[in-house]
């Protein structure tokens, strides 16, 4: 049975922010539902989260035709994030009201050939345009969806880390459900192929670029003796053959590693004072590890714990509240690896209805992005609040 759309439009003047809608992939005419539910704005950036079940040409077409004056950037996912929570075989949009944001676009076409002084330099010049545009505009974030099959996060996301200075950066890597085969972007209607997009916005909403993951390092180290850092192969492990060193640190056969056991048995790497997640994507048929981030010959692997994701993901974002008042939206980027994780220890159902309550919209990825930081199994984000009011000052 076809989904309804989801139409946010009410009586709430604060609720009129940000536009969301969700319509099923399946749709005769998709686009048309998501003008109905989300209006006609105006709309200074519309951004889609598509299953890889609908038409993608199609889609980015007929939705550019529809909102000619915004700008409108779509990705393919691995799963979205909706009204019911997780989410399949959907398309997911969101509208930013041209009265409360303001936005500077940046498409990358080519991650291979990156000009890394020519993007810096029109980072640096996009963001001065977007201070002298939107100068009653105080809060500020930027949005990135990339190719997730094209392996080129980690470059990319230092590269624009020059450029952006103090802005806070986040995204998500486009997915292919579970096939690993076809990502998609579009920007405007046109489709790119292992490109990026990244959006610049002011906006007169409060906001806070976070990240989630619920891994706690233990005290079982490895050292990365061989590897193809390029395309995120490790070779071998303590002088091991990786997959079978792996698989004795955690008791198991290396015939029993499974996407499943790699969302559950992930590893750590610690950069400063913080671990970050470097999860394992399959094996090879040669006994290999193939990751989801780039490995270095000589990094220190830790295996990780794991919290129970979904009291974690509760406690996460109720560390959000500022007081009384709490996010009207977060904008999310979810790692597939934590789908599965959250399927095989059967707490989807109590995920999904934190992601509702929170009213979290966005999609599962192939990969994470915080600050100039390419990261896995974890959640990234933005938190939109309503501008204070001045009798929130005086509860202050």
């Amino acid at each position: 049975m076809k989904a309804p759309s989801r139409d946010t439009r009410d009586d709430n003047p604060s609720r009129q922010m940000i536009r969301q809608a969700q319509v099923s992939a399946a749709s005769p005419d998709p686009v048309s539902e998501i003008k109905r539910a989300l209006g006609d704005g105006p709309f200074s950036l519309v951004c889609l989260f598509v299953s890889p079940m609908a038409d993608f040409n199609d889609l980015a077409r007929a939705a550019k035709s529809q909102y000619p004056s915004a700008e409108v950037m779509a990705c393919t996912t691995a799963g979205e994030l909706g009204y019911a929570g997780y989410e399949s075989g959907q398309i997911i949009a969101i509208g930013f009201p041209r009265e409360s944001f303001c936005v500077q676009t940046i498409p990358i076409e080519d991650l291979q050939a990156l000009d890394e002084p020519a993007l810096i330099d029109e980072l640096i010049q996009r963001r001065m345009h977007l201070t002298r545009d939107a100068a009653d505009m105080a809060s500020e974030f930027a949005f990135l969806m990339v190719d997730g099959l094209s392996q080129r996060e980690e470059h990319l996301t230092g590269v624009l880390s020059l450029g952006l200075g103090p802005m806070p950066l986040f995204g998500g890597s486009a997915g292919d459900g579970m096939d690993f085969q076809s990502t998609f972007l579009s920007y405007n209607g046109k489709i790119l192929h292992n490109g990026a997009i990244l959006a610049l916005l002011r906006s007169r909403c409060e906001i806070e670029v976070f990240s989630l993951d619920h891994f706690v390092p233990t005290t079982t180290r490895m050292v990365v003796t061989k590897a193809d850092p390029e395309r995120r192969i490790v070779q071998q492990i303590n002088a091991e053959p990786a997959a079978r060193e792996y698989a004795r640190l955690l008791g198991k056969d290396p015939n029993q590693l499974t996407p499943f056991v790699f969302a559950a048995h992930p590893v750590v790497v610690r950069l400063g004072q913080s671990h970050h997640v470097r999860a394992i994507q399959r094996v090879t048929d040669t006994g290999e590890l193939v990751f989801f981030s780039a490995v270095d010959e000589g990094m220190v692997l830790t295996l990780a714990d794991k919290e129970v994701i979904s009291q974690h993901l509760e406690s996460g974002f109720a560390d959000l509240a500022r007081g009384p008042r709490h996010p009207e939206m977060i904008l999310g980027c979810d790692c597939m690896l934590r789908r599965l994780e959250a399927e095989e220890t059967q707490q989807t159902f109590d995920v999904s209805q934190t992601l509702r309550r929170h009213n979290v919209v966005g999609f599962s990825t192939y990969g994470e992005q915080i600050g100039g930081l390419h990261v896995n199994q974890t959640f990234t984000g933005v938190a939109l609040y309503p501008p204070k009011s001045r009798s929130d000052d005086v509860s202050d």
